[in-house]
C-alpha cells in the first residue's frame, strides 16, 4: 500500500456536488492499494499514520503524532498512486489492485486506522467515485509511506 499522507487544516471530499467525508485539522490520506497487497501492509501503514511524529510540539518541532494531537483522519483511495510512467507518456495503472481486491482492502484499512486512532472516527471518501478534494495543507507538510518500501 501506498500513503499520500497531508497534514491539513483541514480537508473534505465531495461526489456528484455532497460532501462525503470531511474533518478539520488532521491528516489527508490518500490511499493507493497495489496489487500484491493484504490486510498485513495495512496494519502496518495504519500503525505508523496514528503515529507519525508530523505534528508541532510546544516549542514549534514536529514531535507529535496524530494520536497525541487530538486531530481526525480523511482517507481517500486513490488507484493513480501506484502509476508507472517509466515508459511513454500514458500511465499505466497495472500495478493498481482491481477494484474486487482493492475496495474489501481499502474497508479493511478504515477499520485499522480507526482502532490505531484508539476508535476515533476516520472519515472517508467514497471508493471507486469520480471525488473532488479540497484541502488546507498545514505546513505545507506531506508525506509519501509505502508499505513495500517502508516495512
Amino acid at each position: 500500500m501506498r500513503a499520500v499522507i497531508q497534514r491539513v487544516s483541514s480537508a473534505h471530499v465531495t461526489v456528484d456536488g455532497n460532501t462525503v467525508g470531511q474533518i478539520e485539522a488532521g491528516l489527508l490520506v490518500f490511499l493507493g492499494i497495489a496489487r500484491t497487497d493484504t490486510t498485513t501492509a495495512g496494519q502496518w501503514l495504519a500503525a505508523k499514520i496514528a503515529k507519525l511524529r508530523i505534528f508541532p510540539d510546544e516549542s514549534g518541532n514536529m514531535n507529535r503524532s496524530l494520536l497525541d494531537h487530538g486531530g481526525r483522519a480523511l482517507v481517500v483511495s486513490q488507484f493513480t498512486l501506484h502509476a508507472r510512467t517509466h515508459t511513454g507518456t500514458r500511465p499505466s495503472f497495472n500495478d493498481a489492485g482491481p477494484p474486487e481486491l482493492a475496495e474489501p482492502l481499502y474497508r479493511s484499512f478504515l477499520e485499522q486506522l480507526q482502532i490505531a486512532l484508539e476508535n476515533r472516527p476516520v472519515a472517508a471518501g467514497k471508493f471507486g467515485a469520480m471525488m473532488q478534494v479540497q484541502l488546507v495543507n498545514d505546513g505545507p507538510v506531506t508525506i509519501i509511506l509505502d508499505s513495500e518500501t517502508s516495512a
